[in-house]
């Protein structure tokens, strides 16, 4: 078995509502930190491929879910709980704390659709300029 040793350097993605901390990408899987500030959430959106599992690491978020736009769950989330989120399954995240948020997923980290954003960010897909201008002015 040819095993490379090719190390992927960790990348701090600027974010309007915090930041997120890349510190994995494989062809199999990928890993992140989100880190969101107090009083600021994440767009409502869902996944068309990706499959990941969010951990509270530090913190306390309003996590939200469901199935369509019109049936959605509230749950707040403490250090030490996690949420599995699956294609198509509406989410988004509110921190009441600033919190650290462990993801671990499949590798398609463009694969994002916002369905409401406070940013005003396009529909789909990451936009890293945008983003990080975003982010200073916040």
């Amino acid at each position: 078995m040819n095993h490379q040793n090719q190390q992927t350097p960790v990348q701090i993605k600027e974010k309007p509502w915090g930041r997120e901390i890349w510190f994995a990408q494989t062809s199999s899987y990928a890993g992140k930190i989100l880190e969101v500030k107090k009083g600021k959430r994440l767009s409502l959106q869902y996944h068309e491929e990706k499959s990941e599992t969010q951990y509270v690491f530090s913190g306390k978020v309003i996590f939200t879910f469901g199935n369509s736009k019109e049936d959605l769950e509230e749950v707040v989330l403490n250090p030490g709980d996690k949420f599995d989120i699956f294609p198509y399954t509406i989410h988004r995240v509110e921190a009441i704390e600033d919190s650290q948020i462990f993801e671990v997923s499949t590798p398609q980290l463009h694969d994002v659709v916002r369905i409401e954003d406070d940013y005003n960010r396009p529909d789909k897909g990451n936009h890293e300029e945008l983003d990080k201008e975003l982010s200073n002015n916040n």
